[in-house]
């Protein structure tokens, strides 16, 4: 007989629990939030590709417009080539025909005509060097000279030619027969007047007529500079007009090279004082490094430079030129005040302190006039005192009253300076000050020590006003010693005074 259920037992499986429940809810929970995760991705994927493909579609827009444009700048310098060269050809060959029937005239220098037409002759007969030695010997027609060279050189066969063998004396390295002290001048006059000369006559400055030999040339020459440079002890100890003529020549024959820009910008800075080094600085592809050639020169003092840089290239609002001047009256002030009280310039150091304050005032001057800066810089403050200093320089130098001389008290005439100083051509020793002689008056018996040791004591046994000067046999090259009662004058010995050095 089987046994019965237990009422209490369940016949039926047990319902699910809470806790499956809320395992079920998570994971709904989780795969939605990892389906909206990927439909975030996708979407963001495709925003990507979206723009990628705009900013593909604008460069390929853009290249094809450049293309365009330089392919039409290549047509159209093609289509000039056989102008240019007409025009070039005509030039030529009136040149020839003026260089051959000008023949050895040489015409006089009176004037701005006359000068144009000695440099022109010069130029058409392609005779370098006298063309050089007459330009070297005139710089004080500079100015002259800047605006009638570049006509002149336009009647050379060969301009760029000519000028390369010209400043070949000097440049890149002077010959052992010339004299090239300060010639740079003339260099970078001759390199700047041939630019408007080398201009293609329908491009302009966008092509320069030189050839490829003249190029090369030109680039040999350029690296025989830099080659000279560990010869003459470095950037340092080059001169600034060598810099100057070297800078100039790269940019005047278009021979910049990308992988000589941290020599250029030296070279820059080292001669940054020259007015047109902010011009080459850019010419030179140095424009990106501006800020950091500013900062530099300002850290180094230079800061009426730096403000002519910052004008060049537009930096003014980063690099203010009221607050640099300033800054260099200030430290100019200071160099003043330690040369005054240097103790090993106390003869001078009034003179020198004034010398640079006044060079100091009159740069800054300059700079406010240039650049129109009196609104923010009112200059009525320092005429003022450039005004001070140069009175109180002529104050300085007037000769004192003729009451003040002193006379001889035995015979009334003028007495010898007090001072060597007070005369321009005094002998100042740096030996200490003789020993006070007791001169004895020995029998006439012995006589006075020969004068070919040196002995520049007047012998006083002997000595008479109206007795000849007794004869000089020899001389010894130091100071002479005065005595009070002679000053030099009367010891029969012409006194030998010289420059007095300070």
């Amino acid at each position: 007989m089987g046994s019965l259920p237990d009422p209490g037992e369940l016949t039926h499986p047990p319902p699910q629990s809470f806790d499956d429940f809320q395992r079920q809810t998570s994971l709904m929970t989780s795969c939605t939030l990892l389906w909206k995760e990927l439909t975030d991705h996708f979407s963001s994927l495709e925003q990507d590709l979206i723009r990628k493909s705009d900013a593909l579609k604008e460069k390929f827009d853009a290249l094809n417009n450049e293309t365009e444009l330089t392919l039409n700048a290549l047509d159209t310098r093609e289509s000039s080539i056989s102008k240019s060269m007409s025009i070039v050809f005509e030039t030529l060959e009136k040149t020839t025909k003026m260089s051959v029937d000008s023949g050895d005239e040489v015409p006089e220098v009176d004037n701005s005509e006359g000068l144009f037409m000695k440099l022109t002759s010069y130029c058409r007969k392609m005779a370098a060097k006298p063309f050089w030695i007459f330009v070297t010997s005139r710089k004080k027609e500079l100015e002259l000279f800047r605006s009638e060279l570049p006509k002149a050189l336009s009647g050379c066969v060969d301009p760029p030619r000519f000028v390369l063998e010209a400043i070949s004396e000097v440049f890149p390295v002077a010959s052992s027969n010339s004299s090239s002290y300060d010639l740079g001048w003339a260099c970078v006059l001759l390199l700047e007047s041939l630019i408007p000369v080398m201009v293609d006559p329908v491009l302009g400055k966008e092509r320069m007529l030189v050839t490829p030999s003249i190029k090369g040339k030109a680039e040999e020459i350029a690296e025989t500079w830099k080659k000279s440079l560990e010869e003459r002890g470095g950037i340092e100890n080059v001169k600034t007009p060598d810099v100057h003529t070297f800078l100039q020549h790269l940019v005047t024959f278009g021979i910049v090279k990308s992988e000589d820009v941290d020599l250029y910008r030296k070279l820059v800075v080292a001669s940054a004082w020259r007015k047109q080094m902010p011009k080459l600085a850019v010419s030179l592809g140095l424009g990106d490094k501006m800020p950091d050639m500013i900062e530099e020169l300002i850290g180094r003092g230079q800061q009426v430079d730096a403000v002519h840089f910052t004008y060049e290239v537009g930096l003014v609002n980063k690099f203010p030129p009221v607050p640099l001047l300033r800054a260099f009256l200030k430290d100019a002030k200071k160099a003043a005040t330690s040369i005054l009280e240097d103790p090993n310039n106390s003869g001078r150091a009034a003179f020198m302190a004034a010398k640079k304050e006044q060079s100091a005032i009159r740069a800054v001057l300059k700079c406010i006039e240039e650049y129109k800066l009196e609104a923010e810089f009112p200059p009525e403050h320092l005429k003022k005192r450039l005004e001070q200093l140069e009175k109180a320089k002529i104050e300085k130098k007037k000769p004192s009253s003729p009451a003040a001389k002193r006379t001889r008290a035995s015979t009334g005439g003028p007495m010898p300076p007090a001072k060597a100083g007070r005369s321009t051509n005094a002998y100042v020793s740096s030996f200490p000050s003789p020993p006070t002689y007791i001169h004895t008056q020995y029998p006439t018996a012995v006589p006075a020590y020969p004068t070919v040791y040196g002995n520049r004591s007047p012998s006083y046994a002997t000595y008479s006003p109206e007795a000849p000067p007794p004869t000089i046999v020899g001389s010894y090259p130091v100071s002479p010693v005065s005595f009070p009662g002679y000053a030099g004058y009367s010891n029969g010995m012409a006194p030998a005074y010289q420059q007095a050095y300070y």
